[in-house]
Formats: structure tokens, C-alpha cells, sequence
């Protein structure tokens, strides 16, 4: 379903476009059939194999660490601990301080004398065949002193809790906060709430993702004399060169990193890895090729994490339902260690939490606690998940409080679409959209009318299978970008992206982009835009990517800024060659470069309909050189690099029709309907995939996934058996539909659409099976909402598991209202 004019409708006097027609991918063909390069597939002479043992305790000093035996084994030829790296491993870079006293306690690629999570590394073995690296593992005899496990947040953060680590005071990281009033873009917030009519106080709980890509993490490392390529299954190619150059103290410039073609990341392969430091360590030391392919188990064990936080959610209004304030307190959990980007995924969410509202007044807490669990970091979304699901959720807490339809309480307090553009309580500048539009759609693509008097019914006969129906009603920063602000923030990088076109003097043309794909289309949408701007055929466009001898320059793929800062870069690099073609025809054609026209890939000379040159003729022209204007070089390549001036934003409506068996908890999506903004659309089967996966991810939340520790801090979800990932199966037909306001502040007017069906769909879900069950006294499920918890949730608890606030707001002192809150979170 799309809403606005479809942009490749092709009319009499211009040809059709290829921005905005539904390409089928030139990648699936070999990415499906498996006739492609993944790093797992590469064998480089003398290849040695590297296998890793574990910790199995989560917390330990290591008392006693004898290899010998494994030394012994056939085709071992090396077995190292973390007393052969001590002085050379440096630590695995985190590239985001929130704060300038943030507590950073270091992050070894090997343990040397202690252990802080189940799967830590302690000693690694390199052998002739992979085998036999596996086989001599199990020789190695390792005695543990086992230390206090901490894994519970709220307990760690208390004074005299056990330490994660012992040279730091307290498992607290950082203490980060934004307040709107301090920051001048808001009203007092304590103010604001003791002046409120009504505050509705909620603890909600985002429980631990796997990120659970199809191809695991692998690595090989080839060594040419004191040269170094490094082949990864990684989302960061630039990136991780720079990062690892820093830490093993090679040179840079003899250091090449390619990510071939990547079999997903969803945020999971956004990493400096200790298995990519330690195979170019050994590398370095052996002077011989390195690969390690981790197993299923290890990548759920010791690959990053997402989400984990606990969150305390105040919200203010009058009894109208107008609201006064919000208020957020985040307890994040940030794992053992700070990996790249760590402590700024919850910071990164706290922009977000006011969502589509027009709130006066904002405060924002968030402390990174340690725990002895795998780290976590960027999964899908990054923060504004987080940050959506805590909004969405806190807004039909609200409508319960005031008696208010759901719906009619986020029209109240929405921005409206002739405010655009609009600055939050965050700071942040919306570019465009309409909030209203969007959602009347998504409510007729649901039946919403039909679904309410169908719910009444059933109310009302006292059917076992109970209706609900979930709203989210979202936005999300994409295009993570404006570098600027990412240095407002202390990110360690910019946001730029840079991408280079070389015409080919057969008419042919190359394109280079700094944006790495793991999945997401780049070489089909890159085509297309160049195919437009250029105007050659689609065909003969190579999209070039993911190796940093052929792409120098590029900061590569997440936070949904491929196509919004990267496919820019391309259409920057495109202009600059059609201005620089356009130099050479008026000199060919013996005309002014102003009386020359470009349109379908030819320049013509006005008014003369039969002088003209082709792109391509020029290309030719250029490459041999024999005529061209003095005072120019001999091409029309060029480079570009796009560094936007704010982040986009894409928004929509995602409704959730749910059904649930009261009897034996059961839940089924019934329906599933959203209308997304996204933008200008360059390749409808594209967005249609992204949204489905996104989707898949979003509701996996809400009903399956879970990454459990026991209490010795021993991952007990370790194996696909456990930790449910569903199939389609398991996943209802979707209901998408598109509305479109450009984005103004980049040409080709795109807004982001990977992460977006993640972001808004688990609110949504939840909202729905609450709206199934609240008559029955339910006040709340912890997610994953399995049919048990839901079971118990109606018939023993009211809530599920979930723990609620307690009668008091997220920052202590106490408020009542007329209808009694406290009572009802409690």
C-alpha cells in the first residue's frame, strides 16, 4: 500500500526513473545460492587455525594455568595465555566516554589473571586444521579461585554490593544525565510534576537480546612480509582498521581490512572483536595466516548483547490528559567491559524518550552498571527501542489513569503536522511528517472500528479468548550523521561518508561507497541512484564496497545511515561528474557549458536537438585524451564526501490487533497493520524487506526471545534449543503501508528504514495483549509474554513477573492521585 504517487510512473515527455522502482536485488542471486565469498569459505596458503577456551565461570581469579599437555598434541603449533599478550594486547577500544569521569576498567582480548563473565577467552590454541586446534583445547587444565557473581543491576548499585572489578569503587560506570530545563529547552521538570494533576509512575523492564545473525563471526588474517590483510564478518571495515591499528600498534597504512559479503549484524557485528585483535597478534608473531569461525554457541555466548535495562518511567499530565512532564531514570546494563560503543547506546535512547510529544518539561537519568555478564552494545535501534517501548507503554498507562482512549490521548499531545519542522524538549529538530495522516491509514489498513466492537462483544459474553488492541505511535533518529553533534556527545568518530564514481571508458561505471552492506541492498539502490543521476542504464553500474584498499575512506553501516548520509555521498559524487562532463561536451560540441542541457545521460546544446554527446562518449573522449579544454585533467572521475547538518526522522503508526486465551495464556498477533513515513522511496521491495525483518525482530521481543543467566552467571539460553528465535511460522501476515514527506535535508529526501519495524513494533504488541487483559486485573507482563507468564499474569500476580513502581515516582517521593496510582502499581 503506498499513499503517494508512485515516483517511477513514467510519462510521454520523460523516461522512467529508476529511483522508486521496485529492482529485484543484483546481490540475492549469489547471496542465496551461496556462490559468494563469506570470510568461513577463504583458505589462504599454510593457514592456521586458531580455537579458543572459555571460561566457565562467570567470576574468578585463575590460580593455576598449565598448557602443556595441549602443546603435545598432533598438529598443535602453538598454545598462548594471556601472559604471552599482556604487554602487547592493549585493551579493546570503547569509542563513546558519555562522561568525562565515565569509569572504563579495561577490556582484555585475553584474560591474564582474572575472569568477569562466562566465555571469556583464557587461552587460545593454533593448530594445522581446525580439528585439532578443537581437539587440543580440551587437553588445557585451568584451577579457578571463583570470586562474588553479580548480576542482578539494582543490586549492584547499592553500597557494599560485591565489585565486578576490584581496582574500581563501585560497579557503577557513569552517571549520565540530560535535564531539558538546565539545557534551556524545557521547563523546570520537578516543577513541572509538583504542579501536576496526575502522576502515573511505572518500572519496566527491557530484558537481554541476542542479536542472532545468520552467519556467525569469523576471521582470517593473511601476512605479507610486514603487511597485514584482515578479512571480517564485520558491519565496520573502516572502522575496525583504525581500531585495531591502535591497539596491536601496527601501522595503519599496512593494514587492509575487508568485509566480504556479511550474512547479517543487526548492530551485532558493529564491534572491534578480541578474536580479530588476537589472530592478528598471532599472525604477527607466527608470520603465518590465521582464521578463527566462531560456533553457534560462542556467538551467543561471547558475541555482544542488546538492550538489559530496567527502567523507571514517570510521566505528569492534567486531567484533561494534556501533559506537563516526563521524567526517565535507566539503570543500563553494560556487561563485564565497555566494548566500542557501549555506554552511549542508552545515552543515544535519551533523546528519544519524549517520542512524537510535546512535552514542556524532560529530565533524563542513566547510570551504566557492571555486571559479570557478556557485554552489551548496539542491537537493532541502539537506544530507541529502549526508548519507544518506555514512551508508547507510559502513554496507554496514562489513558488507563484518565479513563482516555489510548488513541485519543497521543492526538492530544502529538505534534501536528503544520508544525513542522519541530523542536523537542530534547533538542532535537523533526524535519517533517504528519503524525495524523499516518495513523488514520494504519487504522483503516487494521479495520480499528470492527476490531473495538468485535473486543466489546466478547467482553461482554465472557469469551476465553479475549481481544486487545496495541498502538504505537513512534519516531526514531536516523542517519546517525551530523558529525558536530556526534562530537557534542563525545562519540570518537565523525559521521560523514564518502563515496567515488569512475567512469569507464567502455561506457561502464563504477561506484565506490564508504557504507558497508550486511544485507541491505546497497549495490541494487546505489545502482538505481546512479542509473538516474547519470543516466545510464542500470546494468552497468559495479557497486564497490567493504575493503579498504578499494574504499579508503568511510565510516560504514548502522544507525540506518546508509542510504541518508551514504547513498548523499553518492549523488554529491555524481553532480561532481556530470559538472565535470559537462566542461568537456561544451568543448566538444563547440558550445557554452550554458547553453548546455542534461537529461537522460546525454548533454545537448539548447535549441540544436541534434548536437549532443552521451555521458559515455565522453568518458571515451576523456579517457584517450586527444581533445579536451585546456586547463583541466584528463577525467570525469570524482569524489565526494557528505556530512549531513541533522538527523532524520521517520515515523508511522503500528497497530496490533491481539488474541488472548485466558485459559492457557496463549497469545496470537490476529492482525498487524503499520503506515511508515520513511520518506522518498528508492526501492519499494527493499523497504518491504527491511520492514518484515524489522518487524520480526521488534515482535520476537515482546513474545520470544530472552538471553537468561542463572544465578552463577552461566548463559542457560546458549543454543537455538533455548533461546527462541521464530520462524515465519511463528509470524503474522503484515499490513504496510507507506506515507511520504521528503526529507529536507538531503537530496535524495530519504529519512531510514532499517531499524524502524524493530523500534515500533514491541510497544505495540505489548499494548495489545494489556488491552486484551487489563479488565481482568492485569496490570503488566514481563517480556518475552510466553504463555505462562501470561497465565500468570491473569490468574496469580497481575503482572506477569513484572515488578512496578511501587507507589513512588523514578526519583523517590511519593505521589497520590485522586484515582489512586500507588495502588494500582502496586
Amino acid at each position: 500500500m503506498t499513499l503517494t504517487e508512485d515516483p517511477s510512473t513514467a510519462t510521454p515527455d520523460a523516461p522512467a526513473k529508476e529511483v522508486g522502482s521496485a529492482r529485484l536485488r543484483k546481490e540475492d542471486a549469489r547471496l542465496i545460492t551461496g556462490k559468494t565469498t563469506w570470510t568461513d569459505n577463504m583458505v589462504l596458503p599454510g593457514m592456521l587455525y586458531m580455537s579458543v577456551l572459555r571460561s566457565p565461570i562467570a567470576h574468578a581469579t585463575i590460580s593455576n594455568l598449565d598448557v602443556s599437555a595441549a602443546k603435545d598434541r598432533p598438529n598443535v603449533v602453538a598454545v598462548y595465555t594471556g601472559q604471552d599478550f599482556k604487554d602487547e594486547q592493549g585493551s579493546i577500544p570503547c569509542a563513546w566516554p558519555v562522561t568525562p569521569d565515565m569509569v572504563n576498567p579495561g577490556h582484555p582480548s585475553i584474560a591474564v589473571d582474572s575472569v568477569n563473565h562466562v566465555g571469556e577467552a583464557v587461552a587460545i590454541v593454533v593448530a594445522r586444521s581446525r580439528t585439532a586446534a578443537v581437539d587440543a583445547v580440551e587437553a588445557i587444565d585451568v584451577d579457578y579461585e571463583p570470586l562474588p557473581v553479580v548480576l542482578d543491576m539494582e543490586e549492584a548499585v547499592k553500597e557494599g554490593s560485591a565489585l565486578v572489578h576490584d581496582h574500581t569503587e563501585s560497579n557503577t560506570s557513569y552517571h549520565f544525565v540530560f535535564d531539558a530545563g538546565e539545557a534551556g529547552t524545557g521547563t523546570d521538570t520537578d516543577a513541572a510534576f509538583d504542579a501536576a494533576e496526575v502522576v502515573v509512575s511505572r518500572r519496566f523492564v527491557q530484558q537481554r537480546l541476542i542479536p542472532a545473525f545468520m552467519e556467525p563471526r569469523s576471521v582470517v588474517v593473511g601476512v605479507t612480509g610486514d603487511n597485514y590483510t584482515l578479512w571480517s564478518a564485520t558491519q565496520i571495515p573502516h572502522i575496525l582498521r583504525v581500531m585495531a591499528a591502535l591497539t596491536t600498534g601496527i601501522p595503519e597504512h599496512k593494514l587492509r581490512v575487508i568485509a566480504p559479503d556479511v550474512g547479517g549484524g543487526f548492530g551485532g557485528k558493529l564491534q572491534v572483536n578480541p578474536e580479530e585483535i588476537l589472530a592478528l597478534l598471532i599472525a604477527r608473531r607466527l608470520g603465518k595466516p590465521i582464521k578463527w569461525t566462531e560456533t553457534r554457541s560462542e556467538s551467543l555466548m561471547t558475541a555482544h548483547h542488546g538492550r538489559d535495562q530496567v527502567q523507571f518511567i514517570d510521566v505528569a499530565a492534567d486531567r484533561e490528559g494534556n501533559v506537563k512532564g516526563l521524567r526517565v531514570r535507566l539503570l543500563a546494563d553494560m556487561g563485564a567491559y565497555l566494548r566500542l560503543i557501549t555506554p552511549g547506546v542508552p545515552a543515544l535512547g535519551a533523546f528519544m524518550f519524549p517520542g512524537i510529544y510535546k512535552f514542556p518539561a524532560y529530565r533524563f537519568e542513566c547510570d551504566g552498571v557492571f555486571t559479570n555478564k557478556v557485554p552489551t552494545d548496539a542491537y537493532r535501534g541502539a537506544g530507541r527501542p529502549e526508548a519507544t517501548f518506555a514512551i508508547e507503554r507510559i502513554m496507554d498507562e496514562l489513558a488507563v489513569e484518565l479513563s482516555m482512549d489510548p488513541m485519543e490521548l497521543r492526538r492530544k499531545n502529538w505534534i501536528n503536522a503544520e508544525e513542522f519542522p519541530f523542536t523537542t524538549v530534547a533538542g532535537l529538530s523533526y524535519d517533517s511528517g504528519d503524525y495524523e495522516q499516518a495513523t488514520q491509514a494504519a487504522l483503516e489498513l487494521l479495520g480499528y472500528d470492527e476490531l473495538r466492537a468485535e473486543q466489546a462483544r466478547r467482553r461482554e459474553s465472557g469469551d476465553p479468548v479475549q481481544l486487545g488492541i496495541g498502538i504505537s505511535t513512534f519516531t526514531e533518529m536516523c542517519g546517525l550523521a551530523p558529525s558536530r553533534v556526534l562530537g557534542s556527545l563525545s562519540f570518537g568518530a565523525g559521521g560523514w561518508e564518502q563515496a567515488s564514481i569512475r567512469m569507464l571508458p567502455t561506457g561502464k561505471v563504477e561506484v565506490v561507497t564508504g557504507s558497508t552492506p550486511h544485507g541491505q541492498g546497497h549495490e541494487t539502490a546505489w545502482s538505481q541512484i546512479v542509473a538516474d543521476e547519470l543516466g545510464v542504464p542500470f546494468d552497468d553500474v559495479e557497486v564497490l564496497h567493504g575493503d579498504t584498499a578499494v574504499s579508503a575512506r568511510g565510516l560504514d553501516t548502522y544507525g540506518s545511515r546508509s542510504l541518508v548520509v551514504g547513498g548523499t555521498a553518492v549523488v554529491k559524487a555524481a553532480e561532481k561528474v556530470v559538472a565535470k562532463a559537462r566542461k568537456v561536451a561544451a568543448h566538444l560540441l563547440e558550445a557554452s557549458e550554458d547553453d548546455l542541457e542534461f537529461s537522460g545521460g546525454r548533454f545537448s546544446v539548447k535549441g540544436t536537438p541534434g548536437a549532443g554527446l552521451a555521458i559515455q562518449e565522453i568518458a571515451l573522449a576523456i579517457f584517450a585524451s586527444h581533445d579536451y579544454p585546456e586547463g583541466i585533467e584528463p577525467s570525469i572521475d570524482a569524489e565526494a564526501a557528505f556530512d549531513p547538518t541533522n538527523f532524520s526522522f521517520p515515523h508511522g503508526t503500528h497497530l496490533c490487533a491481539m488474541e488472548v486465551d485466558t485459559d492457557t495464556g496463549f497469545v496470537k498477533i490476529r492482525k498487524y497493520a503499520c503506515v511508515d513515513d520513511i520518506g522518498n522511496i528508492v526501492n519499494p521491495i527493499i523497504v518491504e524487506g527491511q520492514m518484515h525483518g524489522g518487524l520480526a525482530q521488534g515482535i520476537s521481543q515482546a513474545l520470544y526471545e530472552e538471553a537468561i543467566y542463572d544465578a552463577d552467571g552461566n548463559l542457560t539460553t546458549g543454543t537455538f534449543v533455548d533461546y527462541l528465535v521464530p520462524s515465519a511460522m511463528d509470524l503474522p501476515h503484515f499490513d504496510t503501508g507507506n506515507t511520504t514527506h521528503a526529507a529536507p535535508d538531503n537530496p535524495l529526501g530519504a529519512k531510514g528504514v532499517g531499524e524502524a519495524g524493530c523500534i515500533a513494533s514491541t510497544p505495540a504488541v505489548v499494548n495489545a495483549a494489556l488491552d486484551a487483559v487489563r479488565h481482568l486485573g492485569v496490570k503488566d507482563i514481563l517480556m518475552p509474554m510466553t504463555p505462562e507468564r501470561v497465565w500468570r499474569a491473569i490468574h496469580q500476580g497481575g503482572d506477569g513477573g513484572a515488578r512496578a513502581a511501587e507507589g513512588s515516582n523514578a526519583y523517590g517521593g511519593a505521589r497520590t492521585t485522586e484515582s489512586g496510582i500507588e495502588e494500582a502499581a502496586k
